[in-house]
């Protein structure tokens, strides 16, 4: 089955827009780096390699469908922060846009009755069930500990022991 050019263009805009996630945790990974927070910084690199692969899935999905993966411009990721706490934040926010950026993907596959990419897209949403359940557990965390003293370094040495997941195919 031959894909819709809507959706085709909609998956290649995600591709752009997933390497942009991978990018923007890799400015927030350098933050953390500079800010002598190792175990955070280790956390957003594991972040950022999980939003290449994801970029690859999607890029996948298109080449198995005989569909030219265009690569977009990626724009500069925010160099600035001002605090663990301001990088959760963002992130939470970040990961609910790329939700709504999903859910979009899976009503135009749902307009274009294409089974295919709606399928292939579930696996999408139930990372983002995930991937904002994540954010907002450490965020919640930096906003009890306050960003201070033993509770924090704590928190960092817990992120630093995340394990580079499986893929789940």
């Amino acid at each position: 089955m031959e894909m819709d050019k809507k959706l085709q263009d909609a998956i290649n805009e995600q591709i752009k827009n997933e390497i942009y996630s991978g990018y923007m945790y890799l400015s927030m990974a350098a933050y953390f780096e500079d800010d002598n927070l190792p175990g955070f910084a280790h956390w957003m690199k594991l972040q950022a390699k999980e939003e290449y692969e994801h970029a690859e899935r999607f890029m996948n999905h298109l080449f198995d469908r005989g569909v030219k993966v265009i690569l977009q411009t990626i724009d500069q990721p925010p160099i600035e922060f001002n605090s663990p706490t301001d990088i959760f934040e963002k992130t939470l926010a970040h990961e609910q846009l790329v939700t709504s950026m999903i859910e979009n993907l899976c009503d135009i596959a749902a307009e274009t009755k294409d089974r295919a990419a709606s399928i292939m897209l579930q696996w999408f949403i139930t990372e983002q069930v995930e991937e904002e359940k994540s954010a907002s557990e450490i965020l919640e965390n930096l906003r009890r500990t306050k960003e201070k003293g033993a509770s924090m370094m704590m928190l960092d040495r817990k992120l630093g022991d995340r394990k580079e997941e499986e893929d789940e195919d």
